[in-house]
């Protein structure tokens, strides 16, 4: 399984030139020095829609390159194109990634068919490994468990990311999928979920808030596979105020104040983002503090 774990959906870092790779390098080490299991760059939480043409490649190239194997790296190549989405698809296995990361078609809501259609060309495009990427809440469309068992069936579709807030549906698909699949990780997408989804059966999460707090939330993911749920729930109670809070106002508003606190990027976000309001920046204070992250 390799994307079991914790992956931090990275932020990306900017200055007042563009893309901050100072910060960028000195974050990325870090993440790996808190043993996070891997990385996903160019995730909603990085700003993806604001970053393409040369820029994103660019990025792509030093991210891999600064990581150099220490982790798997999967790259966010999505789009609600599927000849866009292969294209970055392809791209991003040239460029030397671990794995893509593929949302759900947003906008133009497709049907099931459709969403087995989509993943299924990508699939056929690419070698690397797939992750699929459900959260209705961003694309207005979710793919259901007969999809993704039906997607399994294609042995680069290794992973699901999941943020649909809907448990009954995740324990749906994790009655049946390791039938298939026992090698297939179905991940949350949602880190206040994420204690419930690995003690259910999943094998870990793409987390907003392992940028802030790597070492702590790894630590809860591994005390949850290991069965020792009590740690692990004392480590989710502990976090659980700052999970929530991080998603108050848009993500990755909340995060990227934190991690400026912690003195890895600038305050700085890309329309339509902004960033986050008074209100929002002193929770993120009081939670931070709470969780001894100041």
């Amino acid at each position: 399984m390799l994307f079991k774990g914790t992956g931090t959906a990275i932020i990306t870092p900017f200055n007042e030139n563009g893309i901050d790779y100072e910060n960028f390098g000195r974050l990325i080490d870090w993440q790996i020095e808190q043993k996070v299991e891997f990385l996903v760059v160019l995730g909603t939480t990085g700003e993806a829609p604001a970053i393409f043409g040369d820029e994103r490649d660019e990025l792509i190239k030093f991210f891999i390159k600064k990581v150099n194997g220490r982790v798997p790296v999967v790259v966010g190549t999505s789009s609600n194109s599927t000849v866009l989405t292969v294209e970055n698809s392809k791209a991003a296995q040239e460029m030397g990634a671990d794995g893509a990361l593929v949302v759900t078609p947003y906008y133009n809501k497709p049907t099931q068919e459709g969403l087995y259609q989509h993943f299924k060309a990508v699939s056929e495009a690419i070698s690397i490994p797939i992750i699929i990427y459900n959260v209705p809440g961003r694309t207005s469309v979710n793919i259901l468990p007969e999809t993704v068992l039906r997607l399994a069936e294609f042995k680069n579709i290794t992973a699901l990311k999941e943020a649909s807030g809907i448990q009954a549906q995740v324990d749906e698909l994790l009655r049946k999928i390791h039938e298939i699949r026992p090698d297939f990780c179905v991940l949350s997408g949602n880190d206040d979920q994420a204690f419930h989804l690995v003690n259910a059966g999943g094998q870990g999460v793409i987390s907003v808030l392992s940028n802030i707090a790597p070492l702590q939330t790894s630590d809860m993911i591994r005390e949850a596979l290991s069965g020792n749920v009590v740690k692990a729930r004392e480590l989710h109670l502990k976090l659980f105020p700052l999970m929530k809070n991080l998603f108050m106002e848009t993500s990755p508003a909340p995060v990227k104040y934190g991690a400026n606190k912690l003195g890895f990027c600038n305050n700085i976000l890309r329309l339509p983002l902004v960033p986050a309001s008074e209100k929002c920046c002193k929770q993120i204070d009081a939670d931070m503090k709470e969780c001894g992250l100041n």
